[in-house]
């Protein structure tokens, strides 16, 4: 059944590596289960409510990545787009959660319209292959902000932005530790490497007591407060118009940059073959939808599955493994918890340094299509946003063809991806 559904030789694959890629990917995102209702409850929602939300919308999104499009990429609602939502939308600009729930609703409706027309598909044809290559290389730089961030090693400094975190605290050293067991294993060919990295930095911090078991089992608390409390009406009467723009532009470029990125790292979209990125497209925009229904902002494709990838994951078993995860952390939710945010950022880092290969197939000799690609790579984790990178990419890509006499080399969605990154910024700045 297994191989009918997820055609695993076809992919080079067995269900073994597909379960354990799942089980990584899950892991590194797994902070959402608790990142998430930790956002959105600052906006008055019911946290509990937003925990359930969380999973169900990750398993939702994730389970139809595994079956309508069969990749390996895991489904939640994303990181920026849920701060977006509470603190910008809800807390800066005064509407309800309610509202903005209707908001994420109407977006998602229209990102469904731009998908099931070809609209998205068609943008994505636009994307030049040096852009491709840098998005791949940007997320990599983009995952490795995450962790070294969420390691310890680096820290936030009031006059140079950024430095050099504690080594001597227990966060970094174990993640350090971590990473050259991953590396190490990965070297040496040992199956489940990032996996086993995870798993002896959590257990090692548990015996020494830096990371506390909380046990494993307890009973999922309800969804009523959340469950259809979407306010489309209001959203449409308070004049949340340029709200859902917003919305559109960051699912569609930053979901879109993901798939491409990780999708690139899995060898899934080989050039001029026939792929299933158009089944992919359609995944993540009804999961929007779905998860404004339940009562979460804005749910995506998200980075972390580059770990699943790099595991070995190439089908979408390696989703469903992660949506059956996402199901069960309802009732694990103190297990689930129990695994450090240092113990995840290892993997998050490896997995960074080998998407920063993508960097090699950019055509350095030439400045027009080089600087905007460097761009692309070097935007994302300085503004900690993917559509931000895509945005100053397609910009500086078409100002340099045009004045270099090469306008006929840019293709028309494009001009089309770059006139809507101005008008976003432009007009809607937030």
């Amino acid at each position: 059944m297994l191989e009918k559904l997820f055609k695993l030789r076809e992919h080079a694959t067995t269900v073994r590596t597909e379960m354990i890629a799942g089980l990584t990917t899950f892991l590194t995102m797994s902070y959402i289960i608790f990142v998430n209702p930790d956002i959105l409850s600052s906006t008055g929602m019911d946290r509990n409510a937003v925990f359930v939300a969380t999973c169900l919308a990750a398993a939702l999104g994730s389970l139809v990545m595994a079956l309508v499009a069969n990749w390996p990429i895991g489904m939640a609602p994303g990181m920026g787009l849920n701060a977006f939502f509470a603190f910008a939308v809800v807390k800066t600009m005064g509407y309800t959660w309610e509202q903005a729930l209707g908001a994420v609703f109407i977006s998602g409706v229209i990102f469904v319209i731009l998908t099931i027309s070809g609209i998205r598909a068609w943008l994505i044809r636009g994307i030049p292959s040096s852009l491709r290559s840098a998005i791949a290389a940007g997320i990599g730089l983009f995952l490795a902000i995450i962790a070294l961030s969420s390691a310890g090693i680096v820290a936030a400094h009031p006059e140079t932005k950024v430095t050099l975190g504690d080594l001597r605290s227990h966060g970094p050293l174990f993640a350090i530790l971590g990473f050259f067991i991953i590396a190490v294993l990965d070297a040496l060919r040992v199956r489940g490497a990032i996996l086993i990295g995870i798993l002896v930095v959590t257990v090692l911090s548990m015996l020494m007591g830096y990371n506390e078991f909380h046990g494993v089992f307890s009973a999922p608390p309800s969804l009523e407060p959340t469950f259809f409390k979407l306010d489309i009406m209001g959203a449409l009467n308070a004049g949340l118009l340029h709200v859902i723009l917003a919305f559109v532009l960051v699912e569609v470029f930053d979901a879109t940059g993901t798939l491409m990125g990780v999708a690139k790292r899995a060898g899934l979209v080989p050039e001029n073959r026939p792929n299933r990125l158009g089944r992919a497209l359609f995944a993540d925009s009804t999961a929007i939808v779905a998860g404004s229904v339940l009562g979460t902002s804005s749910t995506t494709a998200f980075v972390e599955s580059a770990s699943g990838v790099q595991a070995g994951g190439r089908t979408g078993l390696t989703a469903l493994v992660v949506a059956v995860l996402f199901l069960a952390a309802l009732f694990i939710a103190p297990l689930a918890g129990s695994v450090p945010a240092y113990a995840t950022a290892p993997a998050l880092l490896y997995v960074a340094g080998l998407m920063m290969r993508e960097l090699i197939d950019i055509k350095w000799d030439d400045i027009s299509e080089a600087t905007p690609a460097a761009l692309t790579a070097l935007i994302m984790p300085f503004t900690y946003s993917i559509a931000n990178g895509l945005a100053f990419g397609f910009i500086s890509y078409v100002v340099l063809k045009t004045c270099t006499g090469r306008v006929r080399e840019v293709h028309p969605a494009t001009w089309l991806v770059a006139a809507l990154f101005v008008i976003r910024y432009a007009f809607f700045p937030g």
